[in-house]
């Protein structure tokens, strides 16, 4: 492909590339910050548009060393550390919270968002489009797919302090399963309060998670009911 340089060696064709990656992760973040997960649209942004910058230096940046002789140059290796690299971004959005893991769908997003953005710097703009869709394709119709498979529910994990010694461990449950929810797993664990305990619980559902919180909430002695996790929204 001939580019029509413009300045110092680089051109708009690579300025293009550029926005590109930003717009397609972007799109990714937009989805992400409004599902509301920890990495949004500005981080996957950053990280798009940083990867293809990245595919850039390595393609166009060591012209000048290129044109000494016996000097070789493999780009490859840049787009490997750039794999290499992102990791320690999913590593720090993954995180276990009285075992639920939360997460991973974000922290893979975060990796796809840099293969994009390398895709982009690449110049297959193609390959760039057609991964950004399929991403949309992966987090809404698959989505529907998973939920209409057997044992495709939504699954929650809960953690609901309560008032101990009141009996109001047998009114929360019963509350759970009324609103057409069966539990998983049940496991209590103490809590910094006097007279408090509390209760992990995993349960799983067709319903949406706000009505069931309201509802427990609203029971006489419940001090709070944190949704810990939502795998359908992951």
């Amino acid at each position: 492909m001939v580019q029509a340089t413009t300045f110092d060696g680089q051109s708009w064709l690579q300025v293009g590339e550029l926005l590109l990656a930003f717009a397609l992760s972007a799109l990714i973040g937009l989805e992400r910050q409004l599902r509301g997960r920890s990495a949004g649209l500005r981080t996957q942004a950053i990280v798009g548009t940083s990867s293809a910058l990245f595919m850039l230096v390595g393609k166009y940046g060591f012209a000048d060393v290129l044109s000494t002789s016996n000097v070789t140059l493999d780009p490859s290796r840049v787009a490997a550390q750039i794999v290499s690299g992102i990791g320690f971004l999913g590593a720090g959005l993954i995180l276990t919270r009285r075992g639920a893991v939360l997460g991973l769908t974000t922290a893979a997003s975060v990796w796809e968002t840099a293969a994009i953005g390398m895709a982009a710097g690449a110049g297959l703009w193609v390959l760039a489009l057609v991964v950004t869709g399929l991403h949309f394709v992966t987090t809404y119709g698959l989505k529907a797919v998973s939920r209409a498979l057997p044992g495709g529910d939504t699954r929650l994990h809960l953690d609901v302090a309560y008032t101990d010694g009141a009996g109001l461990l047998r009114d929360i449950l019963s509350t759970i399963t009324a609103m057409g929810w069966s539990v998983r797993r049940a496991e209590p664990h103490s809590v910094d309060r006097d007279g408090a305990a509390a209760l992990s619980l995993e349960i799983t559902g067709t319903g949406a998670p706000d009505p069931l919180i309201s509802d427990l909430t609203s029971i006489d002695g419940v001090r709070r009911v944190q949704l810990l996790s939502n795998e359908d929204l992951e």
